[in-house]
């Protein structure tokens, strides 16, 4: 880091002047009615559907926040922005009943009707009116009939000449207070996409009054600061607006810093923590929000996610992990993935396990119990948080209808030095909330290790076992929140050749020499085929040739019958190329044999030793530490 970049985190971490005076306040005095969703008529973006937020049939101009139909026309607010997820209200808040107001313009008949569904996705009409003349309309409904499922919206027809919607809200009775709530997003050197995410939240006047700070941490060196549009935006947050730097101590390190200030200003104020890459939808945040002020009990409540290259698509209904097996980002069972939201709605509750931080609510009480995150620099540190507070009697809520757009996971390919992070977390979380059977788990990394092994991904193999071996040493590995690691991963693949993507127009090898061979379907007796594909490669009896696989193909079963492949990245922006090298397969599976053995034998110990760490890992102080922040 530059001596100027050095001097402004020195700045900025000296905490004097970090919380803004409106964070200091305990709470804010609450309205008669708390608005817990508006009727949005249009997304943030041209890129996104019209119709997640209302369908329309007939001719019809929308707004933000208006929809004026034409006669004969009719709409609906049954999708996925437009929905009210009654089930949840129901099952998790103190609301009993909800009102939906509105402004009609009518010129000469409306009929409105309240409509619910149940848990099969059943309709039935709750309440309904006919109005020939314009004004204010007020339907309610009670939260009665929804514990496992269904949900409320609302059916406009345009009867005879026009019809304009506007000022349509969800209302309930407020709570005495109003809990203040700021807003954390963590970046690293995606400064134009951060610009946006902080000018869409300075867009919405209502969602502006009701965020008392936002911290943007700044771990990069392309800086937000410097970009025009964040500085347009700067006016209009005012004091709210609080931009730090610090070194780059990953997605964990970034979300800590907007919890250590918010809960070192205020205990009483609950944290979104929102990624910097995504499509902001800023009504989230007052669903989120307003979901939070009304829980039974403190709840962690997260957003979920639609894929920003296809914005119509869920990511997943609710999450959850199994410790067990080391595996994350597990669907609950009959919750909708990878789903269009045009085509289909979540009736059924699903309840969470824990909430992925592309924007998640972190209530102060758990803060304040359970302490901060791990510093494992990313990859995990929001399933671990999310875990630890359920310990705590914290439970985690998947809320739907409320959402943000983040890229789509399966652009990124696995083969990749986040992979280093993914396995050593993976066995840190695992090991600091559950009893691991050292004979299952290794003999699941070999397998896994194995296909990776027949599939001449060496390198990929390497940072899994650097993942492992730093596991093995222990909680000092965490000593500097993960700077020395991410250096390590990063650059020891590059003695792998196959980690190396290519212009798929210059692939290093001869493209005239290049034959597609696509997959066949997927074996039965995988474990049988893994171990037939290991011996045909140690013998090297592989198929020779060069052989195109494109990403769909690119299983470990198919890419392994070839000793020689060009395989599309999943990021479709080039090729890797793998070749069989026996060798390289023989060291690293020695290397991987005696760094399971030893995982097994000190598994037990090390799970105890990651445990004992947790109060001091978690502390201030050690974050302090790690910001270069003087405590006292």
């Amino acid at each position: 880091m530059d001596q100027s970049a050095t001097q402004a985190v020195t700045e900025t971490n000296d905490r004097s002047d970090v919380a803004p005076d409106a964070l200091r306040a305990a709470s804010h005095p609450a309205p008669d009615r708390l608005v817990l969703q508006r009727g949005i008529f249009t997304g943030p973006s041209p890129k996104i559907s019209d119709e997640l937020y209302a369908v329309v049939k007939g001719r019809s101009t929308r707004e933000r926040q208006a929809l004026r139909l034409d006669k004969g026309a009719t709409a609906h607010t049954n999708t996925y922005f437009g929905r009210f997820a009654a089930s949840y209200w129901q099952r998790w808040t103190t609301v009993t009943t909800v009102e939906v107001s509105m402004v009609l313009d009518v010129a000469k008949k409306a009929r409105v009707r309240l409509v619910a569904s149940d848990i099969a996705g059943h309709r039935r009409i709750v309440s309904s009116a006919d109005i020939d003349v314009s004004g204010p309309l007020t339907l309610s409904a009670p939260l009665d009939q929804y514990v496992d499922g269904g949900a409320l919206w609302l059916e406009f027809d345009a009867v005879g000449a026009e019809l304009g919607i506007s000022e349509l809200t969800w209302t309930t009775e407020s709570p005495e207070r109003v809990r203040p709530v700021a807003i954390a997003i963590c970046t690293f050197n995606r400064a134009e996409d951060c610009a946006h995410t902080v000018a869409a939240l300075a867009s919405d006047p209502t969602v502006l009054a009701a965020i008392d700070a936002v911290y943007v941490v700044d771990q990069g060196t392309d800086l937000v600061q410097d970009r025009p549009l964040f500085q347009q935006t700067q006016p209009v947050f005012g004091d709210k607006l609080r931009y730090i730097r610090q070194p780059n101590l990953g997605g964990a390190g970034g979300f800590t810093r907007g919890l250590y200030e918010v809960s070192g200003a205020n205990e009483h104020a609950d944290v979104i923590l929102m990624d910097d890459d995504i499509l902001c939808e800023p009504e989230t945040v007052l669903r989120l929000n307003a979901f939070a002020n009304l829980t039974v009990e403190p709840t962690l409540v997260g957003a979920q996610m639609l894929f920003l290259l296809n914005p119509d698509y869920l990511n997943v209904g609710a999450e959850e992990v199994h410790l067990n097996k080391l595996v994350h980002g597990q669907k609950v069972p009959k919750a909708l993935r990878n789903t269009s939201m045009l085509k289909r709605n979540q009736e059924r509750r699903v309840d969470a396990g824990y909430n992925a931080w592309w924007t998640c609510l972190i209530p102060a009480e758990v803060v304040k119990k359970i302490g901060l995150p791990i510093p494992i620099f990313f990859q995990w540190d929001d399933v671990e948080y999310g875990v630890r507070a359920r310990e705590n009697g914290f439970v985690t809520v998947t809320l739907p209808n409320a959402a943000v757009w983040h890229a789509d996971f399966y652009w990124k390919d696995f083969d990749d030095w986040a992979r280093y992070f993914s396995t050593r977390n993976s066995l840190i979380v695992c090991a600091m909330h559950n009893d691991l059977d050292g004979k299952a788990i290794t003999r699941q990394l070999f397998h896994n290790i194995a296909e990776h092994l027949v599939a001449m991904q060496y390198g990929l193999v390497h940072t899994t076992l650097q993942g492992i071996e730093d596991f093995l040493r222990g909680p000092q590995v965490l000593r500097d929140g993960g700077i020395e690691a991410l250096a390590a991963a990063r650059t020891s693949r590059n003695d792998y050749g196959e980690t190396i993507k290519h212009p798929a127009a210059t692939p290093p090898v001869p493209s005239s020499e290049i034959q597609i061979r696509r997959a066949g379907g997927e074996p039965s007796r995988l474990l049988a085929v893994l171990v037939k594909r290991a011996i045909t490669q140690w013998t090297g009896r592989t198929q020779h040739g060069i052989v195109g696989v494109t990403r769909e193909d690119a299983h470990w079963w198919h890419v392994s019958l070839f000793d020689h492949v060009v395989v599309t990245d999943a990021s479709q922006s080039g090729v890797r190329v793998r070749r069989r090298d026996k060798a390289t397969a023989r060291k690293l599976l020695l290397r991987t044999l005696r760094v399971l053995r030893r995982l097994r034998r000190e598994l037990p110990a090390l799970q105890q030793q990651y445990r004992a760490a947790v109060p001091e890992l978690t502390s201030r102080a050690n974050w302090e530490r790690l910001y270069g922040i003087d405590g006292d």
